[in-house]
C-alpha cells in the first residue's frame, strides 16, 4: 500500500464485501483491481464483518491481513464493519458506520481532499451531516443513485416514501452524481433540477471474453445433469427474485409460447414470491420451466450463458443492469423487455417485447425459428457494443479521469 503525500484517496461505501457475485460488489472488485498499479489513486473499501453478504478475505488470492478488521488487497486498503442483527434496517446502518469510519480515519490521518464514493441513496436523512464534516478536510462526496430503488414492488408504501426522500436528499448535499444509465443521469437531471446537480454518465462494466470451460468440463457437465439441460437446449433468464424483474410475465408468455425449449431460471430464493407464482401460473405442471438455484461460479455461470439459445430480461427498475451487461457479452440472442434503460443499453443488437399479451410468447416463437447465423449476428453486435461502450477497462478509465480531476 502506497504512502504518497500527493496520493488521492477514495473511500467506497456501499458493496457489501468484493468478489462475491453483485453489482457493487463485483463493480468494485474491478476497480481496485484495474487499478492496483494506479501510483496516483489509494483505495479504501468498506465491507461488511458480519451478516448477510459479509467479506470473507479467505477466499481471495493475495491478500495481506492487517487485523482482524482490515486487510489490503489488490493494494486497497479494506476495512469491515461489524453490524447489530437489527433486519432490514441494517443496510442504512452499514452505510453509515462505514461513513462514519471512514471520517475518522480521514480525520486521524490528516488526509486532505479525500473523495467519499457512495453507492446507493439509502441514508439520506445524515447526507448533510456527513457532507459537511468531509468537507471540512477539503473532500468531496461523489453518490451514485443507482436505480429507482423507491419503485421496487417489494417496499412497503413508507419504505418507498423514504426512498424517495433519501434519494432527494442525498442529490442534495453531494458534489456529484455518478449514474450508471443515460435515462438515470435525465431523470436526476429533470428532478431535482433546483439543486443543479452536478452528472456524469459512467456505466456498469463487463466482458467479452469467452469461459474458461470449455463444453466438455465435468463442472459444467455435471451441472447440467444435475438440473435436466443440454448445450443450446434452454433459454435463460439470471437476476434477483422480485416481482420488478417481471418474472411472473416471462414465466407466463414462456408456457403459452410452442417452444420446445427448456426456461432455465438462475434467480435468489424468495419462497413466498414463488408460492405466489405457483398459485397464479401454476407453473410446475410445465416441464420446461426450471427454477435451477443460484451460480456463484463465475466461470460457469459465463459458460451457461453462451451455451444458452437465447437470454430474457425483463429489468425494469435501475440504470444499467450487469445481468444485461453480461448476457450481451455472452449469450447470442438477447430478448429484451423494452424499456428505456434496455434499449439504452442493447440498441440494434437485441429483440425487445412488451407486457401485452402473447409480446414475449410470439417473441420466443420466433427465435426458435431463426436460423444459427441470423443468431451469430446478433452475437456479433452485442459484443461489439460491449466492446465499444461497456468494457471494464473504458469503465475503470473512466473513474480514474473523475476521480483525479481536480476540477470537480
Amino acid at each position: 500500500m502506497r504512502q504518497k503525500s500527493d496520493v488521492q484517496h477514495v473511500f467506497l461505501v456501499g458493496a457489501k464485501n468484493i468478489g462475491a457475485y453483485g453489482g457493487y460488489e463485483t463493480f468494485v472488485d474491478k476497480l481496485i483491481d484495474y487499478h492496483k498499479d494506479n501510483p496516483n489513486i489509494q483505495y479504501h473499501v468498506a465491507c461488511k464483518a458480519n451478516g448477510e453478504g459479509r467479506m470473507d478475505e479467505n477466499v481471495l488470492d493475495n491478500v495481506t491481513v492487517i487485523s482482524e478488521s482490515e486487510f489490503v488487497y489488490h493494494n486497497a486498503r479494506c476495512f469491515k464493519i461489524k453490524l447489530p442483527n437489527i433486519g432490514s434496517a441494517q443496510a442504512i446502518y452499514y452505510d453509515i458506520a462505514a461513513l462514519k469510519e471512514c471520517c475518522e480515519y480521514i480525520e486521524a490521518h490528516n488526509l486532505q481532499h479525500p473523495i467519499v464514493y457512495i453507492m446507493a441513496c439509502r441514508i439520506g436523512p445524515f447526507a448533510k451531516y456527513y457532507h459537511k464534516r468531509i468537507m471540512a478536510y477539503g473532500g468531496r462526496v461523489f453518490v451514485n443513485p443507482d436505480g429507482h430503488e423507491w419503485k421496487r414492488a417489494k417496499w412497503s408504501a413508507p419504505v418507498r416514501k423514504y426512498w424517495k426522500i433519501s434519494e432527494r436528499l442525498m442529490v442534495k448535499n453531494c458534489d456529484l452524481v455518478i449514474c450508471d444509465s443515460v435515462n438515470i443521469q435525465k431523470y436526476i437531471q429533470e428532478n431535482y433540477g433546483e439543486y443543479s446537480p452536478r452528472t456524469t454518465f459512467i456505466a456498469y462494466g463487463a466482458e467479452t471474453r469467452r469461459s474458461r470451460l470449455s463444453d466438455d468440463d465435468p463442472k459444467l457437465l455435471n451441472w447440467y445433469a444435475e438440473k435436466g439441460l443440454s448445450k443450446k437446449d434452454y433459454y435463460l433468464i439470471v437476476g434477483r427474485f422480485v416481482p420488478e424483474n417481471n418474472f411472473e410475465t416471462m414465466i407466463r408468455e414462456f408456457m403459452k409460447s410452442h417452444s420446445a425449449k427448456r426456461l432455465a431460471i438462475i434467480t435468489t430464493a424468495n419462497p413466498a414470491f414463488l408460492e405466489k407464482l405457483e398459485s397464479t401460473l401454476k407453473f410446475s405442471s410445465d416441464g420446461r420451466i426450471k427454477f435451477v438455484g443460484t451460480v456463484y461460479d463465475h466461470e460457469l455461470l459465463m459458460k451457461i450463458r453462451e451455451n444458452a439459445c437465447g437470454y430474457l430480461h425483463g429489468h425494469e427498475v435501475g440504470g444499467t443492469n450487469p445481468s444485461l451487461l453480461e448476457a450481451l457479452g455472452s449469450t447470442d440472442l438477447n430478448l429484451l423487455l423494452d424499456v428505456g434503460f434496455n434499449r439504452e443499453v442493447g440498441e440494434d443488437a437485441a429483440l425487445y417485447w412488451s407486457r401485452e399479451d402473447d409480446s414475449l410468447a410470439a417473441l420466443v416463437d420466433r427465435a426458435d425459428l431463426m436460423s444459427d447465423a441470423e443468431k451469430a449476428d446478433f452475437g456479433r453486435r452485442a459484443k461489439a457494443r460491449i466492446s465499444e461502450a461497456y468494457s471494464w477497462k473504458y469503465i475503470t478509465d473512466r473513474y480514474e479521469s473523475v476521480f483525479l480531476d481536480s476540477g470537480i
